[in-house]
Protein backbone atom coordinates (compact mmCIF):
# COMPACT_ATOMS: atom_id res chain seq x y z
CA UNK A 1 0.00 0.00 0.00
CA UNK A 2 1.36 3.28 -1.27
CA UNK A 3 0.51 6.17 1.32
CA UNK A 4 1.15 9.98 0.65
CA UNK A 5 0.49 12.13 3.65
CA UNK A 6 -1.00 15.42 2.89
CA UNK A 7 0.09 18.38 5.99
CA UNK A 8 -0.95 21.81 6.72
CA UNK A 9 2.60 22.65 7.97
CA UNK A 10 6.04 21.10 8.25
CA UNK A 11 5.34 21.53 12.21
CA UNK A 12 2.42 20.35 12.42
CA UNK A 13 2.85 17.55 15.17
CA UNK A 14 -0.97 16.27 13.61
CA UNK A 15 0.96 15.39 10.25
CA UNK A 16 4.10 14.37 11.78
CA UNK A 17 2.32 11.72 14.26
CA UNK A 18 0.53 10.70 11.31
CA UNK A 19 3.35 9.56 9.61
CA UNK A 20 5.26 8.71 12.03
CA UNK A 21 2.06 6.19 12.99
CA UNK A 22 2.04 4.94 9.99
CA UNK A 23 5.59 4.16 9.49
CA UNK A 24 5.26 2.12 12.75
CA UNK A 25 3.14 0.03 11.39
CA UNK A 26 4.42 -0.66 8.51
CA UNK A 27 3.12 1.88 5.88
CA UNK A 28 6.17 4.43 5.60
CA UNK A 29 4.64 7.26 3.48
CA UNK A 30 6.13 7.22 0.29
CA UNK A 31 6.24 11.16 0.18
CA UNK A 32 4.42 13.77 1.94
CA UNK A 33 3.05 16.68 0.51
CA UNK A 34 3.00 20.10 3.19
CA UNK A 35 2.11 23.75 2.82
CA UNK A 36 4.29 26.13 4.34
CA UNK A 37 5.21 26.95 7.58
CA UNK A 38 3.38 29.98 7.61
CA UNK A 39 0.01 29.33 5.10
CA UNK A 40 -2.68 32.17 5.20
CA UNK A 41 -5.60 29.67 5.12
CA UNK A 42 -4.10 27.40 7.76
CA UNK A 43 -3.32 30.22 9.95
CA UNK A 44 -6.59 31.59 9.90
CA UNK A 45 -8.41 28.60 10.42
CA UNK A 46 -6.22 27.71 13.46
CA UNK A 47 -7.20 31.11 14.56
CA UNK A 48 -10.76 30.35 14.30
CA UNK A 49 -10.69 27.42 15.97
CA UNK A 50 -8.23 28.10 18.94
CA UNK A 51 -8.77 32.28 19.10
CA UNK A 52 -6.05 34.63 18.37
CA UNK A 53 -4.25 34.13 21.32
CA UNK A 54 -4.07 30.36 21.70
CA UNK A 55 -2.99 30.37 17.89
CA UNK A 56 0.05 32.68 19.12
CA UNK A 57 1.20 30.82 21.59
CA UNK A 58 0.83 28.07 19.87
CA UNK A 59 3.25 29.38 16.72
CA UNK A 60 5.52 30.89 19.70
CA UNK A 61 5.96 27.70 21.38
CA UNK A 62 6.25 25.14 18.40
CA UNK A 63 8.96 27.58 15.76
CA UNK A 64 10.65 29.64 18.78
CA UNK A 65 13.88 27.40 19.46
CA UNK A 66 14.49 28.26 22.89
CA UNK A 67 16.42 26.55 25.69
CA UNK A 68 13.10 24.35 26.29
CA UNK A 69 14.11 20.48 26.44
CA UNK A 70 12.85 18.18 23.70
CA UNK A 71 9.79 16.77 25.36
CA UNK A 72 8.42 20.34 26.47
CA UNK A 73 8.04 21.03 22.59
CA UNK A 74 5.27 18.18 22.51
CA UNK A 75 2.61 20.34 22.69
CA UNK A 76 -0.23 17.44 21.92
CA UNK A 77 1.14 15.29 25.17
CA UNK A 78 -0.83 12.19 23.78
CA UNK A 79 1.17 12.31 20.37
CA UNK A 80 4.29 11.98 22.24
CA UNK A 81 4.41 8.23 21.54
CA UNK A 82 4.68 8.36 17.88
CA UNK A 83 6.46 11.62 18.35
CA UNK A 84 9.61 10.16 20.58
CA UNK A 85 12.20 8.28 19.26
CA UNK A 86 14.61 6.99 21.70
CA UNK A 87 16.26 10.74 22.92
CA UNK A 88 14.88 12.02 19.88
CA UNK A 89 11.63 14.29 19.52
CA UNK A 90 10.60 14.65 15.92
CA UNK A 91 10.17 18.53 15.67
CA UNK A 92 9.11 18.65 12.11
CA UNK A 93 8.25 16.48 9.02
CA UNK A 94 11.58 16.37 7.78
CA UNK A 95 12.82 14.36 10.98
CA UNK A 96 10.09 12.10 10.67
CA UNK A 97 11.39 11.36 6.78
CA UNK A 98 14.66 11.33 7.65
CA UNK A 99 13.84 8.44 10.35
CA UNK A 100 11.70 6.70 7.93
CA UNK A 101 13.39 7.84 4.59
CA UNK A 102 10.62 9.27 2.48
CA UNK A 103 10.67 12.58 0.73
CA UNK A 104 9.07 15.73 1.76
CA UNK A 105 7.63 18.76 -0.82
CA UNK A 106 6.42 21.67 0.02
CA UNK A 107 3.93 23.30 -2.22
CA UNK A 108 1.72 26.66 -1.80
CA UNK A 109 -1.46 25.42 -2.77
CA UNK A 110 -2.37 21.77 -2.45
CA UNK A 111 -4.59 21.47 -5.33
CA UNK A 112 -1.77 23.40 -7.67
CA UNK A 113 -0.32 21.82 -10.56
CA UNK A 114 2.84 21.25 -9.52
CA UNK A 115 1.57 19.34 -6.44
CA UNK A 116 -0.82 17.45 -8.85
CA UNK A 117 2.44 17.06 -11.01
CA UNK A 118 4.40 15.60 -7.85
CA UNK A 119 1.68 13.63 -6.76
CA UNK A 120 1.22 11.81 -9.47
CA UNK A 121 4.95 10.44 -9.64
CA UNK A 122 4.50 9.13 -5.74
CA UNK A 123 1.67 7.18 -7.31
CA UNK A 124 0.08 6.74 -4.33
CA UNK A 125 -2.83 4.13 -3.38
CA UNK A 126 -3.94 6.05 -0.48
CA UNK A 127 -3.00 9.59 0.64
CA UNK A 128 -3.91 10.72 4.42
CA UNK A 129 -5.53 14.16 4.60
CA UNK A 130 -4.22 15.48 8.14
CA UNK A 131 -4.25 19.15 7.27
CA UNK A 132 -4.31 22.06 4.40
CA UNK A 133 -6.18 23.22 1.59
CA UNK A 134 -10.04 22.23 0.89
CA UNK A 135 -9.27 19.07 -1.97
CA UNK A 136 -10.52 19.49 -5.50
CA UNK A 137 -11.75 16.68 -7.49
CA UNK A 138 -8.38 16.74 -9.48
CA UNK A 139 -5.77 16.01 -6.42
CA UNK A 140 -8.68 13.41 -5.18
CA UNK A 141 -8.96 10.92 -7.67
CA UNK A 142 -5.11 10.60 -7.95
CA UNK A 143 -5.32 8.07 -5.54
CA UNK A 144 -6.41 4.74 -6.37
CA UNK A 145 -8.17 4.21 -3.06
CA UNK A 146 -8.86 7.64 -2.30
CA UNK A 147 -7.63 10.43 0.64
CA UNK A 148 -8.87 9.98 4.04
CA UNK A 149 -9.72 12.29 6.73
CA UNK A 150 -10.20 12.09 10.01
CA UNK A 151 -12.99 13.40 11.56
CA UNK A 152 -13.61 14.40 14.83
CA UNK A 153 -17.58 14.15 15.51
CA UNK A 154 -19.78 11.40 14.19
CA UNK A 155 -21.00 11.51 10.32
CA UNK A 156 -23.32 12.36 9.28
CA UNK A 157 -24.46 14.12 12.41
CA UNK A 158 -21.87 16.30 12.65
CA UNK A 159 -19.98 18.27 9.29
CA UNK A 160 -17.50 21.17 9.81
CA UNK A 161 -15.42 22.98 12.17
CA UNK A 162 -15.13 22.74 16.03
CA UNK A 163 -16.69 19.27 15.40
CA UNK A 164 -16.17 18.15 19.33
CA UNK A 165 -17.33 21.33 20.60
CA UNK A 166 -21.17 21.49 18.61
CA UNK A 167 -20.99 17.50 19.43
CA UNK A 168 -21.77 18.54 23.48
CA UNK A 169 -23.97 21.39 22.42
CA UNK A 170 -26.17 19.17 19.88
CA UNK A 171 -26.36 16.50 22.35
CA UNK A 172 -25.27 14.12 19.81
CA UNK A 173 -22.57 11.82 21.11
CA UNK A 174 -18.60 12.72 20.74
CA UNK A 175 -17.50 10.27 18.45
CA UNK A 176 -14.52 10.45 15.47
CA UNK A 177 -15.55 9.14 11.83
CA UNK A 178 -12.89 8.26 9.44
CA UNK A 179 -14.11 8.60 5.75
CA UNK A 180 -13.09 8.93 2.12
CA UNK A 181 -13.06 12.94 0.70
CA UNK A 182 -14.80 13.47 -1.95
CA UNK A 183 -16.00 17.32 -3.68
CA UNK A 184 -18.51 17.78 -0.12
CA UNK A 185 -17.60 18.74 2.96
CA UNK A 186 -17.43 15.73 5.01
CA UNK A 187 -19.63 13.70 2.67
CA UNK A 188 -17.68 10.85 1.70
CA UNK A 189 -17.83 7.78 2.25
CA UNK A 190 -17.38 6.09 5.86
CA UNK A 191 -14.59 3.38 6.83
CA UNK A 192 -14.68 3.44 10.60
CA UNK A 193 -17.45 5.59 12.97
CA UNK A 194 -16.36 5.08 16.71
CA UNK A 195 -18.09 6.73 19.42
CA UNK A 196 -15.34 8.22 21.80
CA UNK A 197 -16.00 7.18 25.28
CA UNK A 198 -13.12 8.98 27.49
CA UNK A 199 -14.68 12.45 27.12
CA UNK A 200 -15.66 12.03 31.29
CA UNK A 201 -12.09 11.89 31.95
CA UNK A 202 -11.09 15.12 29.83
CA UNK A 203 -9.86 18.35 31.92
CA UNK A 204 -11.02 21.10 29.20
CA UNK A 205 -12.31 21.33 25.31
CA UNK A 206 -8.46 21.46 24.49
CA UNK A 207 -7.71 18.07 26.29
CA UNK A 208 -10.64 16.77 24.81
CA UNK A 209 -9.67 17.59 20.85
CA UNK A 210 -5.90 16.31 22.26
CA UNK A 211 -6.90 13.17 22.69
CA UNK A 212 -9.48 12.71 19.96
CA UNK A 213 -6.58 13.90 17.48
CA UNK A 214 -4.90 10.57 19.29
CA UNK A 215 -7.36 8.31 18.62
CA UNK A 216 -8.49 9.64 15.51
CA UNK A 217 -4.64 8.64 14.09
CA UNK A 218 -4.84 5.16 15.89
CA UNK A 219 -8.17 4.90 13.79
CA UNK A 220 -6.36 6.09 10.38
CA UNK A 221 -3.91 3.27 11.04
CA UNK A 222 -6.39 0.94 11.44
CA UNK A 223 -8.21 2.18 8.38
CA UNK A 224 -5.12 1.86 6.35
CA UNK A 225 -4.31 -1.90 7.34
CA UNK A 226 -8.20 -2.93 6.82
CA UNK A 227 -7.81 -1.25 2.86
CA UNK A 228 -4.06 -3.06 2.93
CA UNK A 229 -5.81 -6.52 3.46
CA UNK A 230 -9.47 -6.42 1.94
CA UNK A 231 -11.68 -6.16 5.48
CA UNK A 232 -12.45 -3.37 5.58
CA UNK A 233 -14.28 -1.29 2.66
CA UNK A 234 -16.28 1.97 2.80
CA UNK A 235 -20.37 2.63 2.88
CA UNK A 236 -22.16 5.72 1.78
CA UNK A 237 -23.23 8.33 4.78
CA UNK A 238 -26.76 7.28 5.70
CA UNK A 239 -29.22 10.34 5.47
CA UNK A 240 -29.96 12.55 8.22
CA UNK A 241 -33.08 14.69 8.99
CA UNK A 242 -30.93 18.04 9.46
CA UNK A 243 -27.94 17.65 7.10
CA UNK A 244 -26.32 20.86 8.15
CA UNK A 245 -23.02 22.45 8.34
CA UNK A 246 -21.36 23.89 11.63
CA UNK A 247 -18.89 26.50 11.25
CA UNK A 248 -16.06 28.01 14.04
CA UNK A 249 -17.82 28.77 17.39
CA UNK A 250 -18.62 31.77 19.22
CA UNK A 251 -16.64 32.11 22.63
CA UNK A 252 -20.08 32.19 24.67
CA UNK A 253 -20.73 29.01 23.25
CA UNK A 254 -17.45 27.03 23.49
CA UNK A 255 -18.02 28.23 27.52
CA UNK A 256 -21.57 26.06 26.76
CA UNK A 257 -19.69 23.35 25.87
CA UNK A 258 -17.31 23.33 28.31
CA UNK A 259 -20.25 23.32 30.95
CA UNK A 260 -21.34 20.11 29.03
CA UNK A 261 -17.96 18.60 29.11
CA UNK A 262 -17.85 19.59 32.96
CA UNK A 263 -21.01 17.75 33.11
CA UNK A 264 -19.75 14.93 31.62
CA UNK A 265 -16.82 14.47 33.95
CA UNK A 266 -19.46 14.83 36.97
CA UNK A 267 -21.58 11.94 35.67
CA UNK A 268 -18.46 9.71 34.55
CA UNK A 269 -17.28 10.24 38.79
CA UNK A 270 -20.68 9.48 40.11
CA UNK A 271 -20.76 6.66 37.40
CA UNK A 272 -17.73 5.23 38.45
CA UNK A 273 -18.60 5.67 42.63
CA UNK A 274 -22.00 3.86 41.82
CA UNK A 275 -20.04 1.31 40.66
Amino acid sequence: MRVVVLCSSPYSETGCAVAARLAQAGYAPVGALTLPSWDRSTLLRKVGQRGLRDSLNYAVKKLAPGTASKRTRVLNPYLEKWLRRGDEVFRELRDVARAYGFPVVTCGDQNSSGALSQMKKWSPDLAIFSGGNILREQILKIPRVGVLNSHLALLPEIRGMSSPEWSLLSGVPIGITIHRMDSGLDTGPILLRREFTAAGECESLTDLRNRMIAEGIELIAEAVSGLDRGTLSTVPQAEHETDRQFFVMHERLKAAATRRLKKSQLNSVAGKCDG
